[in-house]
């Protein structure tokens, strides 16, 4: 399987943003599933709001030969992948049944899962605090590919309390540093103007994590982008405008590509930008598919270096079904 690829390295060559075309998404009706056993308050909080700053527009296009954005290639060997990139999108439908199944595996006498890595036992995922979901456009193309960018932008990327995230379907940990407080925002790839400018100022999600704090967030269905992260109150920037640190890549049940998932950690913005290299880890719930990049890149492990820009399939992957990511941030040797 083949990975809806994030790479807007890919565009050097290729893309000019300004020839993107403009359109509004395509909502999809879904009905939101009332199946957390609390409604959090972190999903409706002023964290999940996105913001953005307008990347200057006189830079759009040079910002072609520096944007850069990482997913990894899911392959398979049972399997043909030749239709997987257009293959079409099949809407959310609503039920009957859907609000009746509520409750979660592993779970305490108030109806919280007791380990944030446990999925429902019924295989129904909680949606509440999520917005609508946009209908996937440009499906032949990996590149351009647009996924679900929630309705408002940015929906479809919420925090979550620890004792709601085992309800949810793609749930990310984030372990903040062992010795200075953080700043963490994630974006789409495809920002509120429809084009791939997510990382321009942009965030779904962001917050300040203290030392030894652990944060979780949870993604909707067939969204794709990354999150930045870096000591003090923001993330720095490139003279262009965008996010300038360490980044962590998602695919997360990529429609168009049979509901795989993917992740990575990237320093290629970092690094074309000739500013520091923030550590950071990626890897699976269970210890596996791990992406690492050490403070100052001293080790790097199945992970993005400005030098690998043109190489794909590099990061950890998963097919369809639940993802528990743990992120720990300034990683080090």
């Amino acid at each position: 399987h083949e990975v809806a690829d994030l790479k807007a390295r890919d565009l050097q060559n290729s893309i000019n943003l300004k020839s993107f075309v403009e359109t509004e998404p395509v909502v999809v009706t879904t009905t939101v599933w009332q199946c957390c056993a609390t409604t959090s308050s972190l999903a409706s909080s002023s964290s999940s709001t996105y913001t953005s700053t307008e990347a200057p527009s006189s830079t759009t296009t040079t910002a072609t030969t520096t944007s850069t954005t990482t997913t990894t290639t899911a392959t398979s060997t049972t399997t043909t992948t030749t239709t997987t990139s257009t293959s079409s999108y099949v809407a959310p439908t609503t039920t009957t049944t859907a609000t009746t199944t509520t409750t979660a595996a592993a779970t305490t006498s108030s109806g919280v899962s007791a380990d944030w890595t446990s999925t429902p036992s019924n295989g129904d995922y909680c949606t509440t605090g999520f917005g609508g979901r946009t209908a996937p456009t440009n499906t032949d193309s990996k590149i351009q590919y647009t996924g679900n960018v929630g309705n408002p932008w940015g929906s479809n990327i919420i925090e979550v309390a620890e004792s709601e995230a085992s309800q949810y379907k793609y749930v990310v940990q984030f372990n903040g540093s062992n010795t200075d407080k953080w700043t963490v925002a994630v974006w789409n790839k495809i920002g509120p103007d429809g084009k791939m400018t997510g990382w321009y100022g942009h965030s779904a999600v962001s917050f300040t994590i203290e030392v030894g704090e652990a944060r979780y967030v949870a993604f909707d269905e067939n969204s794709q982008g990354a999150w930045g992260a870096a000591a003090g109150d923001s993330l720095p920037t490139d003279k262009y405008g965008g996010y300038s640190c360490t980044w962590g890549e998602f695919d997360f049940g990529n429609a168009g590509n049979g509901e795989w998932s993917g992740w990575d950690v990237s320093a290629i913005q970092a690094q074309a930008a000739a500013q520091q290299v923030q550590g950071m880890s990626i890897c699976s719930s269970l210890g596996a598919d791990c992406s690492i990049i050490s403070s100052g890149a001293v080790t790097v492990t199945n992970a993005y270096l400005q030098k690998d820009a043109g190489v794909d399939g590099i990061g950890g992957k998963a097919p369809a079904g639940a993802v528990r990511l743990i992120t720990q941030l300034d990683y080090s040797d």
